[in-house]
């Protein structure tokens, strides 16, 4: 009611208005349009969940069993094995054992070098006109084995230094007894005053120079004589054929001369460093390897090693530390090493290739034998055993080998058993 208490006469729509016209000013046209459909969509959601409802319980509730259940899907690290299959009667389980081993292992490349400690160049002794040459590339000598003759003038000329040594040195021995002789004579008439004693001290000066004589006769002719010992030359023979022959036993490495060659030999003033023949004694060779630098402090000279060659992938060899570098390769960051091998049968060749280990020092750490490992996808697994007849894929990260015995430097605590007997039965599973 209005303040004149005059009540409004209320109007009707005209007949042909828009409806919009008939509303309040005060409503939006949105509001307008949206409160019923909003509402509708309430009372439908209502009316289904009774529906639901109703429907609920006029059914019994259905059990809850297994086969309700999805199953879950089984662990691929877990592998089940029946006490009464074929695989459990080969499999051992043991618990994992705790050893001092070492925890660092040296693992470089090698090959196969010539120790040079027993190579040989051999070199004329004196020059001369190669006659023969009795081996060739690859035999097997022997030491003291002819290798190659030579006809030398300078043979000639030993046999007769040797000649004139030997008739100074019987010429000087006569003048020495002689001078013994004087010198007796002369001490006899001295004694009786038959002669001044200047005369006396003369005869012992020349005996004492003869005597002097002869012991250099003696000396130059003992020096001739070793000289055609060690050519092998007879002191009464000339245009003798000079023998060269093998320093060492081994194999001839290197052949550089011809028959008809002419060489000079070592005591003339000329170039001697190309060998007639060079010779290696391959009963020993060495293993040359670069070590990376981390990997120096593990290792010591006379220290054994390792040795593993790709001609042999069955064996395993044992070596001695011979010699280390005294520079880093500055490039590489790796330092030599050379050890030793022995090579009695000769199968080791110069340049075959292989790898050397050494471990470093030992300490307390867990092993399990080697079968119980099985390389499955390029990783290092074990079987651990979590419960009877169910076992674990454990991957493992192996440490060095003694014997039959790996180190496990990752992956296992103490106390776990694992198979250690018939693990590649279960590899794949």
């Amino acid at each position: 009611m209005s303040d004149g208490g005059i009540v409004p006469k209320r109007t009707e729509p005209r007949r042909g208005m828009d409806v919009v016209a008939a509303r309040p000013p005060w409503v939006s046209r949105h509001r307008w349009g949206a409160r019923p459909r909003l509402a509708l969509a309430a009372l439908l959601v209502v009316v289904c969940a009774l529906c639901v409802l109703i429907g609920c319980g006029r059914h019994e509730a259905l059990p809850v069993t297994s086969a309700t259940i999805p199953p879950r899907p089984p662990r691929p690290d877990l592998v089940h094995v029946t006490h009464d299959s074929p695989q459990s009667r080969q499999i051992h389980v043991q618990p994992v054992q705790q050893a001092d081993m070492a925890t660092d292992e040296l693992v470089a490349p090698g090959r196969i070098a010539i120790n040079p400690n027993r190579i040989s160049r051999v070199l004329p002794p004196v020059g001369g006109r190669v006659l023969q040459v009795l081996v060739k590339f690859g035999d097997h000598v022997e030491q003291g084995q002819p290798l190659l003759t030579i006809d030398s003038p300078d043979a000639d000329a030993a046999v007769s230094a040797y000649l004139q040594a030997n008739s100074t040195e019987r010429q000087t021995k006569a003048a020495l007894q002689k001078a013994d002789g004087d010198l007796g004579r002369a001490a006899d008439l001295y004694e009786h005053k038959a002669i001044a004693e200047k005369d006396f001290r003369q005869a012992q000066n020349d005996q004492a120079t003869a005597k002097s004589n002869d012991e250099i006769a003696v000396a130059v002719r003992q020096q001739t004589a070793r000289k055609l010992e060690l050519l092998e030359l007879k002191p009464n023979e000339f245009h003798q054929a000079l023998a060269v022959r093998a320093p060492i036993t081994g194999q001839v490495l290197e052949v550089n001369v011809a028959p008809g060659e002419y060489r000079a030999g070592i005591s003339f003033h000329t170039d001697t460093t190309a060998p007639l023949l060079s010779i290696v004694d391959l009963s020993t060779v060495w293993v040359s390897s670069d070590v990376p630098e981390p990997f120096i402090r593990l290792i010591r000279v006379g220290e054994p090693v390792t040795i593993s060659l790709l001609a042999f992938p069955d064996e395993v060899f044992t070596g001695r530390v011979a010699r280390i570098g005294d520079v880093l390769d500055p490039q590489n960051r790796t330092l030599k090493v050379y050890a030793e091998l022995a090579n009695p049968l000769g199968r080791f060749r110069p340049e075959m290739f292989g790898s050397i280990r050494h471990a470093g020092p030992a300490r307390p750490t867990l092993v399990v034998p080697s079968a119980a490992l099985v390389q499955e996808y390029g990783q290092s697994i074990v079987f651990l055993e979590r419960a009877p007849e169910t076992f674990e894929r454990r991957t493992v990260t192996p440490g060095p080998r003694s014997g039959n015995r790996v180190a496990i430097a990752r992956g296992l605590e103490p106390g776990d058993r694992v198979i250690v007997d018939g693990a590649i039965l279960l590899k794949g599973q």
